[in-house]
């Protein structure tokens, strides 16, 4: 087998997909489970302790909560796996950052996908589009055996978002002493690993992400 010649590390949402992915996983599920509608009533207090706090793991955090806590691991694994499997037949992916993705592969490069989104559906995006390995926000379950667990929905890990995607960046480095670092992200909160990356690449940002990237020397692209 070849050696690898670099890491290939890609952000997830609005980087490999067209949008967000959490609000619409958190939206279908919350449609197909009409008796957990009740516990919605406190997102606008969740909304408002964010306006108050600026937490955006503590917010993710709720906003799972309400929608799915204390549901059992069987019932949201397979929403899941089903709402997966619905991104990639809607065309929920970019077709230049699959292209992207397929030419690193190619290259013999290790292909990381670090995202903010949790882990009840992220690690399945990396397995269908052929990631290495999956860094992303986790979840705590309550219960043993898996097939008995529930949700409890608080942050198992820091909020993969701004400098905690450096601090994994930081790691990779010394699990794969050596090789250079490719990067993509497509927010201003991404520029914080970007910056750090040998190679680093601002796709789709809005004005505010384009006009930092400029400042820090950051190449720019628009991937459709």
């Amino acid at each position: 087998m070849s050696p690898k010649r670099g890491v290939a590390l890609f952000d997830l949402d609005g980087t490999l997909t067209w949008h967000d992915t959490l609000m619409p996983y958190l939206a279908g599920y919350a449609a197909r489970h009409p008796a957990n509608w009740l516990h919605l009533c406190r997102v606008p207090i969740d909304a408002l302790g964010f306006l108050l706090h600026r937490d955006r793991g503590a917010l993710k955090s709720r906003l799972i909560r309400a929608v799915m806590g204390g549901n059992p691991r069987s019932q949201i694994d397979a929403w899941s796996e089903a709402y997966v499997n619905g991104l990639h037949a809607k065309g929920a992916f970019r077709t230049a950052a699959l292209e992207v993705l397929d030419t690193h592969r190619a290259a013999g490069d290790h292909l990381v996908l670090l995202s903010a989104s949790p882990d009840l559906y992220v690690p399945l995006i990396g397995r269908l589009l052929g990631f290495e390995r999956t860094i992303c926000t986790e979840l705590t379950w309550s219960g043993g055996l898996q097939s008995e667990q529930r949700l409890d929905g608080r942050l198992r890990t820091p909020n993969r978002r701004g400098s905690e995607k450096t601090h994994c960046l930081n790691q990779l480095r010394a699990e794969y002493p050596g090789l250079p670092v490719v990067a993509y992200g497509n927010s201003d909160s991404d520029l914080a690993h970007l910056t750090r990356a040998d190679r680093a690449l601002l796709v789709n940002g809005n004005s505010r992400a384009r006009r930092l990237a400029r400042l820090e020397g950051i190449e720019i692209s628009q991937w459709t």
